[in-house]
């Protein structure tokens, strides 16, 4: 036990003096605190940041490789759309328009001739018919009429056609000129 035989005044600013020291050591402790507490929250604040940007970095990497794959199926789709414009402008420019060779042809038809049979090679332009003629004048002016078209090349009739003077059933070949 410590007895204290200091006058009151002394006591009392013995007393503050101790007062006075722990209210400096609690301030400087709390000061302390709320040093850390700053310094802390500054570095959760910068983290958080951190974190938050190289998200938004891989958003915007993920966005332009979807970008990326969206343009190359685009890319895709157009250049498969353009093979096949292109397929079908070479099938069209190929195509031979029968319609006026067929015209030309029944043209040079003569009255009372019947067709009973038409085969047409296109690669080769060979064009068989045979049918019916009423007389070998009316066979005659067909292969007259044949010849005299420019379209129509190598007409040949053969000869059985020529043997019976009615009722003839006749073929005949040709070319035509593409």
């Amino acid at each position: 036990m410590i007895i204290n035989l200091l006058p009151p005044q002394q006591k009392r600013e013995l007393r503050q003096e101790e007062l006075f020291r722990a209210v400096l050591i609690l301030g400087i402790v709390l000061l302390f605190f709320l040093a850390s507490l700053i310094l802390i929250l500054f570095s959760i604040k910068i983290y958080i940041q951190s974190v938050t940007h190289s998200l938004e970095t891989l958003v915007q990497a993920e966005q332009k490789l979807l970008h990326t794959a969206e343009l190359q199926e685009l890319r895709q789709v157009t250049d498969s759309n353009n093979r096949e414009i292109l397929d079908l402008k070479s099938f069209y420019e190929k195509q031979i328009y029968s319609l006026p060779v067929l015209n030309k042809l029944f043209e040079a038809l003569p009255e009372g001739i019947s067709l009973t049979s038409l085969s047409w090679q296109r690669e080769s332009g060979q064009v068989v018919i045979s049918g019916f003629s009423p007389s070998r004048d009316v066979l005659l002016s067909l292969r007259n009429r044949l010849e005299a078209q420019e379209e129509f090349s190598e007409v040949y009739f053969p000869p059985q056609n020529w043997i019976k003077p009615e009722n003839i059933d006749f073929q005949t070949t040709f070319k035509i000129a593409l």
